[in-house]
């Protein structure tokens, strides 16, 4: 095995995404808390939900290993606001650079896509962190939203799907052009 998909998922979102990536490019994919020792690897693609400014597992994966020289890593962010956003990129690449090592970060490849919410499948943790947002954001005038704030306040209590598996080109281009 010259590759792997590493994924970091609560509610789906990031697993549906590496198992259309890895049916895309044959390459496996498996739970970071199941990853093999990735020193031998060429490619290491993390894909990781967005949870309180943080991608799942990125940081525990990291730091159990120490990546060579010759090693990619491709880095895939999943989250509920639109990676198309400016402000929500710059947002998820900060939060991006306390959880990686400069060095590292500085050689990845950095991906967004949009997941999936279904308020009825969080725990009572993330509904309880939802609501007080949803409560702060009630106080404040729509025209004080952000796009963020907008995007959740238009999914707050509902189910909304934003996962597009045409969004994982750009992702397989750049495996490809890596493996070639």
């Amino acid at each position: 095995m010259k590759s792997v998909i590493l994924y970091g998922s609560r509610y789906g979102s990031a697993r549906r995404y590496a198992q259309e990536l890895s049916k895309q490019t044959d390459i496996p994919a498996v739970s970071y808390q199941e990853a093999p020792p990735l020193s031998k690897l060429e490619t290491i693609v993390y894909i990781g939900a967005l949870y309180a400014g943080g991608v799942l597992g990125l940081t525990k994966t990291l730091r159990r290993q120490s990546f060579g020289e010759h090693q990619r890593l491709v880095i895939v962010t999943v989250g509920l606001a639109d990676p198309d956003i400016l402000q929500n990129r710059e947002n998820i690449r900060n939060a991006l650079q306390k959880q990686i090592p400069a060095q590292l970060y500085g050689r990845a490849a950095v991906f967004h896509l949009r997941g999936a919410i279904d308020y009825q499948a969080l725990s009572l943790g993330h509904r309880t962190m939802m609501a007080l947002l949803h409560r702060s954001l009630q106080k404040k005038s729509a025209e004080e939203w952000n796009e963020e704030d907008r995007a959740l306040m238009e999914t707050y209590g509902k189910r909304a799907d934003f996962a597009d598996f045409a969004s994982l080109r750009p992702i397989v281009n750049e495996i490809q052009g890596d493996t070639e």
